[in-house]
């Protein structure tokens, strides 16, 4: 079975970082994993996402420059390094992860494979 388990978020104040794990175990075919957030009253967007085996990135333009999607070289964790941490990039993170027959890991409507998520906060 797919089993993905989000880390690494936390208390943070704006203009620092944090850096996202998601453990990744399970899939038997090439996957693309993506991160994505949803905060306080709002839908869940997706923010970055990596196709495992091209190494191919995507990032929403509102993280774009701040971001960076990374995978180990056995592809078993995927990190999301933020930097320059806003107020409004405060939400609840989630991976999940899609597998894929192409090299994109787009689009982010078709993830359906998830893990639990982890909360971060972006003090002003």
């Amino acid at each position: 079975d797919v089993q993905l388990q989000a880390s690494g978020g936390g208390l943070v104040q704006a203009g620092g970082s944090l850096r996202l794990s998601c453990a990744v175990s399970g899939f038997t075919h090439d996957y693309a994993i993506g991160w994505f957030r949803q905060a306080p009253g709002k839908e869940r967007e997706g923010v970055s996402c990596i196709h495992i085996s091209s190494a191919n990135t995507h990032y929403t333009d509102s993280v774009k420059g701040r971001f960076r999607i990374s995978g180990d070289n056995a592809g078993n964790t995927v990190y999301l390094q933020m930097d320059s941490l806003k107020p409004e990039d405060t939400a609840v993170y989630y991976c999940a992860g899609l597998a894929t027959y192409g090299r994109s890991c787009l689009p982010f409507g078709l993830y359906d494979y998830w893990g639990q998520g982890t909360l971060v906060t972006v003090s002003s």
